[in-house]
């Protein structure tokens, strides 16, 4: 007995679409305006966004970066903010419980661009690294408003003080540190 070519194509293409999904990313769509201006700007008009959660696979966020994460307050819904803090980076809160936070290790701060209409980490605090799904990268419907997202934290929101770097910016801190012995010309090359 022969399968049908539509059969063989359901079996291979159903794992595959699984597996992109999975790993690669999705589409979603975002409702609210949490996060006027960069997303749904017109009330009227939603937009779509591509999730990347092959740009998130190592926890590897950066500021500015949109991201999508489970709710800290409830964990069947999906949110979508802009990381503004990482760990080790204090950031003043706009009504949170503290007035300045010093982010801890494996966390973020995120916030919506909507200041003041936006259910955030200043409401909710800190927020796990763990929490976040995908990372998105372009807005892909409607046509008119197709463009990649820009990671750029709002000039107003940018933390008091940075934290740890990453361990790739470390290791070549290391290399200039061992190749000149001033000081001053270590500090202009990092920059």
């Amino acid at each position: 007995m022969r399968f049908p070519t539509f059969l063989k194509s359901l079996l291979l293409g159903v794992p595959v679409g699984v597996t992109l999904l999975d790993c690669v990313g999705y589409v979603a769509r975002v409702e609210g305006v949490s996060m006027q201006p960069a997303l749904n700007p017109d009330a009227t008009i939603t937009d779509y966004v591509f999730l990347s959660r092959w740009a998130v696979r190592n926890m590897d966020v950066q500021r500015g970066d949109i991201i999508s994460l489970i709710s800290p307050k409830d964990p069947s819904q999906k949110i979508i903010k802009r990381v503004v803090a990482l760990q080790g980076d204090v950031i003043s809160t706009l009504g949170y419980k503290l007035p300045y936070v010093t982010v801890p290790e494996g966390h973020c701060w995120v916030e919506g661009d909507h200041t003041g209409n936006s259910l955030d980490s200043n409401t909710f605090g800190p927020v796990s690294l763990g929490l976040v799904t995908a990372r998105a990268t372009q807005i892909v419907w409607p046509p008119s408003r197709w463009q990649q997202l820009p990671s750029t934290v709002p000039k107003t929101r940018v933390p008091i003080a940075m934290g740890k770097r990453p361990a790739a910016v470390a290791a070549s801190t290391r290399s200039v540190s061992n190749s000149s012995s001033n000081p001053i010309e270590e500090v202009h090359r990092l920059n």
